[in-house]
């Protein structure tokens, strides 16, 4: 038995088309049925990789009786968050609103119209006591309700409709406090330090998110001269990021056996992880890492940013370019299954002695810390040089675990966001670790998107949001996608000069492609910044606007990055204009939740210090160049090569609209940079 769904190319879709109940994928079919039924609209949203959506599935959706109730009185829809990030934003919105928090299963009931009245996360089949309704038993509740009472659902609908189209009219404008100042970044700064964990790093406590985007903003705004002039700040900013960064090395929320990291820890210490692992998390601390390396030259971070990379070219590489989506939390049907172990089998795999010393570097005893007196991997052992001793022991234990378990499942979808999020960070990696290779990989990836994923029209460029291996591209492209990819580009550019010289012309100008149609197809030309569905794309409920960042940044915070770098580098007004118009609308937010803006913070920080232009002739050192760059702290960058009669020296410097004199001493130019 196979319901609409067989039909869809979504992994998470796919998982979900031999249930009983009768699934429509989201689209104007689902809505017509709603509407010609009158049966209220039932959405849930999930993601392929997700432990919660898999336990409802297999406790409700599975369930013939259940599946009867749902399909009875209601028209059920099966949303992919990945494929269909503008229908989860408005629905979570709603449901954060109802419930003060959201996450995923995300089971939200509408109007034929697809307006929310009610919602909620995960629901478990009968009564466990802990407070959480029964599905069934809700189904028949608001079955009730619709029936007897359906006028105030359609006032909740209503108000829940306003409330988020007048969130978005307020981020438009700033809130109350529209000014923008520069001192608000420095306060931003000490706000979100005031938050850390100063015991085991991050913010707040369990669960635990890895807190990239506000790190990489303190990192960018330690060199400014703001920050230096204040002293403590400039030491609690340095105390911050390694401190979490440590962390997380340490954590078990690293994969310590075979590199990369799960979404996040359901404790305060980084211990035990919900253990998908998802490319985007990756690409963001692939970043982190890179930076703060550039800060301390740690080997511990050094090891971390090439394990998680050799994970990606082992497990993440699609033969085409891109990189695949996401890996399962559960493996044979039990979460973490894959990645945990008993003292007896390391001890059969390496031999008591050397499984004596990876047992107690590893913390992995008898007790465990995980189910079934199984340990997940957290280095205890602070000495660098014995975890570097240990490698040949990590290697046997990852080729022990690849040859003789089951992996978990893997989403093969390929997301334009997520695969220009990790171009952008492989490519300053590789540029900052002397890895050509890795700077050839992004490249790699982002010709593939470039050919595969963009179409060129006569009145610019379309983007779609996912591409499936043997069906092509398909959805079409969202604010976010526009801006990181015309970011990941300008990331290219900045460093390719290195490897290939005289290429970043191509891919400046590929970035100015993307930005421009993003202009032109999401800005709003009443108010500040853009929406996050293109003009004249269908939305439910209201056409709404991304600002905070969530676990991957803001469609406007991507944008703004792309926007000062294509400024930095063709000194055109317009991008600054631009520039400058949506900075408004962060004011009150970086005031008061830095942390939920912090990509776009990084993006003001880096603008305001100055991105610097370095531009160098053909005969020109770039070995060198690249050796004193990678020994300085991290600010944004641009190598460019220019043709031998235009600069009478190898280098000079600019930064905003002043250059210095061109110098053939690189030690001399390097010094103020």
């Amino acid at each position: 038995m196979q319901n609409q769904l067989s039909r869809e190319n979504s992994l998470y879709l796919q998982q979900h088309a031999t249930n009983p109940v009768e699934w429509y994928p989201w689209g104007e079919a689902a809505l017509e049925a709603a509407e010609a039924s009158g049966k209220p609209l039932l959405v849930s949203i999930g993601y392929s990789a997700c432990h919660w959506c898999h336990v409802m599935a297999h406790e409700c959706f599975e369930d013939n009786y259940i599946a009867g109730l749902m399909n009875k009185h209601f028209i059920c829809v099966k949303v992919d968050r990945e494929e269909r990030p503008d229908v989860d934003q408005v629905y979570m919105e709603a449901v954060q609103m109802i419930q003060q928090q959201g996450g995923w299963p995300l089971n939200v009931f509408c109007l034929p119209d697809g307006r929310p009245f009610f919602g909620g996360t995960y629901f478990p089949p009968e009564d466990r006591g802990n407070g959480l309704i029964p599905w069934p038993q809700l189904l028949m509740r608001i079955v009730d309700y619709y029936k007897r009472s359906k006028g105030e659902l359609i006032e909740n609908a209503d108000s829940i409709q306003k409330n988020i189209m007048a969130n978005t009219q307020a981020a438009a404008t700033g809130g109350a406090s529209s000014e923008w100042e520069p001192q608000v970044l420095v306060a931003a700064a000490h706000g979100i330090c005031g938050n850390h964990d100063d015991r085991y790093g991050g913010f707040g406590d369990a669960p635990k998110f890895p807190p990239s985007m506000a790190l990489n903003f303190l990192r960018a705004l330690r060199r400014s001269a703001a920050v230096e002039s204040a002293g403590a700040l400039a030491d609690r900013i340095d105390e911050v990021t390694h401190t979490t960064l440590r962390a997380l090395a340490h954590g078990g929320i690293y994969d310590q056996i075979g590199g990369g990291f799960a979404r996040y820890s359901v404790d305060a210490h980084w211990l035990i992880p919900h253990f998908e692992k998802m490319l985007y998390d990756n690409a963001l601390l692939i970043e982190a890492f890179t930076r703060a390396w550039l800060d301390n030259q740690s080997p511990l971070y050094a090891a971390v940013v090439e394990e998680t990379v050799g994970w990606l070219d082992r497990e993440m590489s699609a033969k085409e370019g891109g990189f695949y989506a996401a890996l399962d939390a559960d493996s044979e049907g039990e979460e973490g299954k894959y990645y945990v172990w008993t003292p007896e089998e390391v001890d059969a795999v390496l031999g008591p002695s050397l499984a004596r010393e990876v047992r107690t570097a590893y913390n992995i005893t008898n007790k465990g810390n995980f189910e079934n007196a199984t340990t997940n991997p957290a280095l205890v052992e602070a000495d660098f040089a014995v975890r570097e001793k240990l490698k040949t022991a990590r290697s046997q234990l990852l080729a022990h675990r690849e040859a003789e378990r089951v992996p978990p499942g893997k989403d093969t979808k390929i997301s334009t966001f997520w695969n220009a999020l990790m171009i952008r960070a492989l490519a300053d990696a590789g540029f900052y670790f002397d890895r050509p290779e890795w700077l050839e990989r992004a490249v790699k990836a982002a010709e593939f998107l470039w050919k595969e994923v963009i179409e060129e029209t006569g009145g610019g460029l379309n983007l779609h949001a996912v591409y499936y291996e043997g069906k092509g591209a398909q959805v079409d492209g969202f604010l976010h996608d526009y801006g990181t990819v015309a970011d990941a580009f300008l990331v290219i550019a900045s460093k390719i000069d290195w490897l290939q010289p005289g290429q970043s012309r191509l891919w400046q100008e590929r970035a100015r492609q993307c930005v421009d149609a993003a202009l032109d197809k999401f800005r709003d030309p009443h108010m500040a910044g853009c929406f996050f569905t293109a003009e004249g794309v269908e939305t439910p409920v209201t056409r709404r606007k991304e600002w905070f960042d969530n676990a991957t940044p803001a469609g406007n915070s991507v944008l703004m990055h792309a926007l000062s770098g294509l400024y930095a580098l063709t000194g055109d007004g317009k991008y600054a204009g631009e520039f400058q118009s949506t900075l408004p609308a962060y004011a009150d937010y970086a005031a008061k939740v830095a942390a939920g803006v912090a990509h776009a913070l990084e993006a003001v920080a880096s603008d305001a210090i100055g991105v610097a232009v370095i531009k160098v002739r053909p005969s020109a050192d770039l070995t060198a160049l690249r050796r004193a760059i990678a020994g300085k702290p991290w600010r944004r960058c641009f190598i460019r090569q220019v043709a031998e009669g235009d600069l009478p020296a190898d280098y000079q410097l600019c930064v905003g609209t002043q250059c210095q004199p061109p110098t053939n001493d690189l030690d001399e130019m390097t010094e103020s940079f």
